[in-house]
């Protein structure tokens, strides 16, 4: 089948999505076990060309998304990674390039910039060289990100610190602030796991102590009046520690869409852990069918597919549910209240869950590494 766009009109039931997650490549250098992207990776051979993933850029520019995470693994690793990021530049859709920043040289940089990149999210593992190479299994990785970091900056680019906390490196969240400060971030994300993925295989390796997350949201908090105006400072609390659940990607089928390196389109990174919906690819519909129409979009989008204590809450159009997959992951139901609310009949057990697996720090507990 030869997908041609089709004009995407919104309406109050199916808006137009806001932005687009790119996963060009599964591949990259690193071997991070808090890493999101499925267990089994997408290979080489199966990505996109570049002609389709242009066609796709455009089709979601055409529906409305403003802008696009250029995003992986590490998406330097294409070839055709300039010539993407000119496309979005020519048809105005915003360019975020999120990377690790190894193998971003200063010529591979440079073209970027020419191309008419807006935005650089760069990956740190730790505030403290040791740390960080150790939790991305790169030996010198710190020292690059630095200098990726000067060369954002150098170039006028806003730049991003993206940090994943996890036991193995949540005490040092108050020198991340720091060491954002010092690279010239506008922007710091203090992101603790979500666990899906290679995460969700190595939680009991990585769940911290409710007395740790409460001491690094302290941490957060008093700094953020003190860089008001330089920095700002996000912080994505463990959902196992939450009180409320998070809105998925915005809402399910509401606000966003990822497209995997081979073409299947998500309404969230983790959707094909829910084995019963079908993914539609790029490669067979214009994106503004699957959007509108695809089975996996439209299974938990809006609030017809609530059950209690979600259909009569408050907060329905809040949280729009919470997690899919996190409701699958602890309960074994995707439809399922997500257990992150204390609403659910799941909740206490998830906390227990969270706080058995903290008590495991000390002990020999095996990690699967990314890749290895």
């Amino acid at each position: 089948m030869t997908a041609v766009a089709t004009p995407f009109r919104p309406t109050a039931a199916i808006p137009a999505p806001m932005g687009i997650l790119a996963e060009l490549t599964h591949r990259c250098p690193l071997a991070c076990p808090h890493c999101s992207n499925p267990l089994t990776l997408e290979q080489r051979g199966a990505e996109l060309d570049t002609e389709t993933w242009k066609r796709v850029l455009s089709e979601a520019t055409a529906m409305g998304a403003l802008h696009v995470h250029l995003s992986g693994g590490e998406p330097t690793a294409r070839r055709d990674i300039v010539e993407l990021t000119r496309h979005c530049a020519e048809i105005g859709l915003y360019s975020n390039l999120i990377t690790s920043g190894i193998g971003v040289s200063e010529t591979l940089f440079a073209s970027l910039v020419a191309a008419g990149l807006d935005h650089v999210q760069l990956s740190f593992q730790g505030a403290r060289a040791e740390t960080n190479d150790r939790l991305g299994g790169y030996d010198g990785g710190y020292l690059r990100k630095r200098v990726v970091a000067a060369m954002v900056t150098e170039a006028g680019l806003p730049l991003t610190v993206n940090a994943v906390i996890h036991r193995g490196n949540i005490a040092e969240v108050g020198a991340m602030i720091d060491l954002a400060l010092d690279l010239g971030a506008k922007r710091l994300e203090v992101a603790h796991t979500q666990y899906y993925g290679w995460a969700l295989a190595n939680r009991a390796a990585l769940m911290p102590s409710r007395a740790a997350v409460d001491e690094a949201i302290a941490v957060v908090e008093a700094a953020r009046p003190r860089l008001e105006g330089r920095m700002v400072v996000d912080m994505v609390i463990p959902d196992y520690y939450a009180r409320h659940p998070k809105p998925c990607s915005g809402g399910w089928g509401r606000r966003s869409l990822n497209v995997t390196p081979s073409g299947k389109v998500l309404p969230c990174h983790a959707a094909e852990t829910i084995r019963h919906l079908e993914f539609w690819n790029v490669k067979d519909r214009p994106l503004a069918e699957i959007w509108s129409e695809s089975p996996a979009f439209v299974a938990y989008r809006g609030t017809d597919w609530m059950p209690e204590p979600c259909s009569s809450c408050d907060r329905k159009e809040v949280d729009w549910g919470g997690c899919r997959c996190q409701a699958l992951a602890l309960v074994g139901d995707a439809a399922a209240a997500d257990p992150a609310c204390h609403k659910s009949p799941a909740h206490a057990r998830v906390a227990a869950l969270a706080a058995a697996e903290a008590a495991a720090e000390g002990r020999d507990v095996e990690i699967l590494w990314r890749g290895r």
